[in-house]
């Protein structure tokens, strides 16, 4: 069996799980593959491929100009660039992996604590020899908008609460009794953005959920509050976002995730003042890549044996 171990941008993957138990090669790709034209000549004559969440689509068009694969494992148990129906109608397994839920969430809490206290231009500004060159804003006793109450939601909710802040919920069907249970206060979703000093962003991306956040809601912001997202890129309207953050509609801006992966070098996006950009490093920690590799080597070992887990198709 030939496994292609595709998007390791850190030349990680190998330490993280025991690839030579495999009976197979394993090739390790570090470089963005773009394009199904690019996909397909990569992975021409692999039976086995492990995908690292949605930095490579496995569309339909993809499926059909890879007859020779068998296997396809992603990590976590939801891939949306991943088409599992024509997966089926091409025969291909799709596995997934469990993936733990508090990585994502302390990154967000990085990212509201780097806006708030201005961490990173501070830290640029001691490099250059300088020293305090901004005021701070505090948390305590602030309002946190947490939009989606999930499992990722839900424990930057407890964050929120923990720093003494008041923290409102909001989804389109978010159940008020289990809000109410996380220690949050259940509102509408106009309430939840004309209250917030920050917004976080823990939401599901679907085509109904895509532009979720808009022109109009953030006009509905504070001008000195935050929005945060480390769920999906095009859950927010990155042109109103931008546009929101130069013009000081709003206080700034905290991504991890973008519409386009990796986001291109010369992106205006980078150059946007007011913001703190990671990429997407949500997950990507070594307790995650843990369960993630680890997991996708047992997945690939149990399909070798005919008795796949974690089945998605």
């Amino acid at each position: 069996m030939r496994i292609a171990v595709l998007d390791d941008y850190q030349r990680a993957a190998r330490r993280f799980a025991d690839w030579d138990a495999l009976d197979g090669e394993v090739v390790f790709f570090h470089e963005p593959l773009a394009g199904t034209d690019a996909v397909a000549s990569a992975l021409a004559g692999f039976d086995a491929v492990v995908a690292m969440r949605e930095r490579t689509p496995f569309t339909a068009e993809v499926f059909d100009r890879l007859p020779g694969l068998r296997l396809l494992v992603t990590t976590g148990m939801v891939n949306a660039s991943v088409d599992l129906a024509a997966a089926r109608h091409h025969g291909v397994t799709v596995c997934g992996t469990d993936s733990p839920p508090h990585a994502t969430a302390e990154l967000t809490w990085g990212l509201i604590l780097s806006l708030a206290r201005h961490i990173p231009a501070e830290s640029a500004g001691m490099r250059e020899g300088g020293w305090q060159h901004t005021v701070g804003r505090d948390l305590h006793g602030r309002t946190l908008g947490v939009v989606g109450l999930g499992r990722l939601g839900s424990r930057v909710a407890a964050i929120g609460a923990a720093f003494g802040m008041r923290v409102l919920a909001w989804s389109s069907n978010l159940d008020p009794e289990r809000a109410v249970a996380a220690g949050t206060e259940p509102v509408d979703r106009r309430t939840l953005f004309e209250q917030a000093d920050v917004v976080t962003v823990h939401y599901k991306l679907s085509a109904r959920s895509a532009g979720l956040i808009g022109a109009e809601e953030l006009s509905w912001m504070k001008p000195t509050a935050l929005l945060v997202n480390t769920s999906r890129g095009p859950l927010v309207d990155t042109a109103a976002l931008t546009e929101a953050v130069r013009s000081g509609r709003i206080a700034g801006a905290g991504l991890d995730v973008y519409d386009l992966e990796p986001l291109p070098a010369d992106d205006p996006l980078r150059t946007v003042p007011g913001t703190v950009l990671t990429p997407h490093l949500g997950y990507v920690t070594e307790a995650t890549y843990e369960v993630f590799y680890g997991q996708a080597a047992e997945d690939i070992t149990a399909f070798a044996a005919g008795t796949p887990l974690r089945v998605l198709t």
